[in-house]
């Protein structure tokens, strides 16, 4: 039971409620701050941290590896395709101005892309259409994007040459976190965790809030929880479990930058003199549309392997932590920002590009009640 103090200052009198405090949620919650300085803002947080990737995922500030972008062009045009670039770089730099750079440790060691031995046809066919994707970008960058760079930190079984582009970047997505908290914090936004957000329903006027520890009434609710969308009645998301491991640290390791491999769906760092390795999820893509917060073995080994063959085949290393997240994916890269109702908005479905599009897309959800308002006066 509550008591009238809980009740009184923390769940009574709210005009703007977000459920989930990962990336967009947080910057939904400062940017409807900047917007009403004197509302009564409260964030929702079913886990003790956020639930679902923004303090899980492996802090690549990327907009799309080569073979990406190519694969993007198989269910968009060259227009859609663009378009997804900028506003993933937009968003970036969105980012590193809220958060700033030495705040999440942002740094720019480049992107690269390697492509296996076994696969030459692929290789050779991202090769042929880089000039293409090149040109197409050109008018956003003002330079070619990608070029051919030497394999120098000598990973096993792979072609002589990665992709690579210098403009992508690497941060420290725990302190990214924790300063928007702060600035949350700091700018009088409640934030309330462990409690889950069950159902809803807009009463024109209101929406009534059901959690699995109170009942609520706010003017206005936001929902940001991306890969957990459909709990809430969001179809067109589906829930995606990405799986991570981590080395100890290694003696004299020179990898320094972000990398892909297979068209994203592996990708490795460094974190310092340490290995972040994750994917895997296209092995077991039935098994891996999933909500539930756990290791596979199928996909475990395989990074195993791969840790050991490709990414360090000339070093000793421990495996130290495993961990997993949940991101929202769908048929379309285009994240869904819109209206439910009249006073329910949501800013879901991110696919795997939370830190360079979960700035913009809570400014833009944020945007959504403004826009609603301003429609109804004119």
């Amino acid at each position: 039971m509550f008591s009238y103090w809980e009740y009184k200052n923390w769940i009574t009198d709210i005009d703007f409620a977000i459920v989930g405090s990962g990336i967009v949620g947080l910057n939904c919650a400062l940017a409807l701050r900047e917007k009403y300085p004197s509302a009564s803002i409260l964030v929702l947080e079913k886990g003790v941290l956020p639930q679902g990737a923004s303090t899980k995922n492996a802090g690549f500030a990327c907009f799309g590896s080569l073979s990406e972008l190519l694969d993007d062009l198989n269910t968009h045009d060259e227009d859609e395709m663009v378009s997804l670039v900028k506003h993933r770089w937009e968003g970036l730099q969105a980012l590193r101005t809220i958060v700033g750079d030495d705040a999440m440790e942002f740094q720019q060691y480049g992107g690269n892309e390697i492509f296996l031995k076994g696969n030459p046809d692929f290789y050779e066919s991202c090769l042929e259409e880089r000039s293409r994707i090149n040109k197409l970008l050109h008018p956003l960058f003002h330079q070619d994007v990608f070029e051919e760079k030497a394999n120098d930190f000598h990973f096993g079984h792979i072609q002589d040459y990665y992709i690579s582009n210098t403009l992508e970047g690497q941060l420290d997505t725990g302190k990214m976190m924790n300063t928007l908290l702060k600035k949350a914090y700091s700018s009088g936004i409640k934030i309330l965790n462990s409690i889950q957000v069950e159902d809803f329903q807009d009463l024109n006027g209101s929406v009534s809030v059901q959690t699995n520890m109170f009942d609520l009434t706010v003017k206005k609710l936001f929902i940001a929880t991306n890969g957990y969308a459909s709990d809430l009645g969001i179809t067109d998301v589906k829930p995606a479990r990405a799986q991570v491991l981590i080395t100890k640290p290694i003696a004299n390791l020179p990898v320094k930058g972000t990398f892909h491999i297979e068209e994203g769906y592996y990708y490795f760092r460094n974190v310092g003199d340490r290995i972040l390795f994750g994917g895997g999820r296209h092995l077991d893509i039935e098994g891996e549309t999933t909500t539930h917060i756990a290791q596979s073995s199928i996909v475990q080994e395989k990074l195993e392997e791969m840790l050991s063959e490709i990414i360090l085949p000339e070093f000793d290393y421990e495996i130290d932590m495993r961990w997993s997240g949940i991101m929202g994916v769908g048929p379309a890269k285009r994240p869904i920002v819109k209206s439910i109702s009249n006073n329910v908005f949501c800013g879901v479905r991110l696919g795997g590009m939370g830190i360079s599009i979960g700035t913009l897309v809570g400014r833009q959800l944020a945007e959504l009640e403004h826009a609603l308002v301003h429609e109804k006066i004119i």
